[in-house]
């Protein structure tokens, strides 16, 4: 059998034939033109059904963490609706085929979701295609390193917080109508929250705000039985690294600053959102999950 999330294993070994290259994509990036693939769990996920007969929503689910997340979910039981940019229509495609493959329903909804019409839109469009939402998962987000305060624009910052901060806003208010009791939200921060790199300053102030804004959630909708908590990446081997996300130069040494040596991979990030969205953390809201490969936060 093939090795699946259950497999005991060495964590600081694990992934070893993955190289982080220094590689530039231009756009938003795409995991089908990544020099080194990453592992978005398509081989080696294994569902048990935690997620039987749900309706999941999430954005930036064609590539990286949003499509491992997909996967799993599938695999789980859930239907799912992808959000992504018309661009990145190949990564969605093969995102959809791996849903249907595992039995479940898929909706593709491209746009971009700095259109508040469309940040909205696509909650109904779910609603409307499968019956109801019960799973939300703001995931997509925009990161493009900039040296210089003095060098970062007023619509690179403008950009960052609608794609990152706004967008989530929008989504999350058109879908509070249609969440019942039982009902889960998950938005996705970073390690940038809390240690920023001089670099990110945008990336990183929308990150620490996607923690303040779940948190703060999470105790309005409590009393209604829906949950809200977050997953805080680390540095995570995706597109957007290699789109701008960081330096061309620095990305052979990517997640080497971790106490487990090396990038995570989006499948390593899956089962955190799987059980979020699951039953099993019922008595969990408000909750930053980090999943950063040992990296200390507050």
């Amino acid at each position: 059998m093939a090795a699946d999330q259950y497999t005991f294993e060495d964590p600081t070994k694990k992934y070893a034939d993955i190289d982080t290259t220094a590689q530039y994509q231009e756009g938003s990036g795409l995991d089908s033109q990544l020099e080194e693939t990453a592992d978005r769990g398509e081989k080696s996920y294994r569902g048990t059904g935690r997620l039987q007969g749900r309706k999941a929503l999430i954005t930036g689910a064609d590539s990286g963490i949003g499509a491992a997340v997909a996967i799993a979910y599938a695999r789980e039981g859930a239907d799912v609706a992808l959000s992504y940019l018309p661009e990145e229509e190949e990564d969605a495609k093969a995102v959809v085929a791996l849903i249907e493959e595992a039995g479940q329903k898929a909706l593709a909804l491209p746009g971009d979701l700095t259109d508040s019409a469309y940040a909205k839109g696509i909650v109904e469009k779910t609603v409307s295609a499968f019956g109801g939402l019960d799973i939300l998962v703001n995931n997509a987000g925009k990161q493009q390193h900039v040296e210089d305060l003095a060098e970062l624009t007023d619509e690179q910052f403008d950009e960052t917080f609608k794609t990152n901060v706004y967008a989530m806003f929008w989504t999350t208010k058109a879908a509070l109508p249609h969440l019942a009791p039982g009902s889960t939200i998950i938005n996705t921060s970073s390690i940038q929250a809390y240690s920023p790199s001089e670099n990110l300053v945008d990336y990183a102030t929308t990150k620490a705000s996607i923690n303040a804004f779940s948190k703060a959630l999470a105790q309005q909708l409590a009393p209604k039985g829906i949950r809200v908590n977050v997953v805080a990446p680390g540095p995570i081997w995706t597109p957007l690294q290699t789109a701008g996300g960081q330096p061309t130069d620095v990305l052979p040494e990517f997640g080497e600053q971790t106490p487990l040596g090396r990038a995570g991979q989006p499948a390593e990030l899956a089962p955190a959102y799987v059980f979020l969205a699951s039953g099993e953390s019922s008595y969990v809201s408000g909750e930053t999950l980090n999943v950063n490969g040992g990296m200390p936060t507050p």
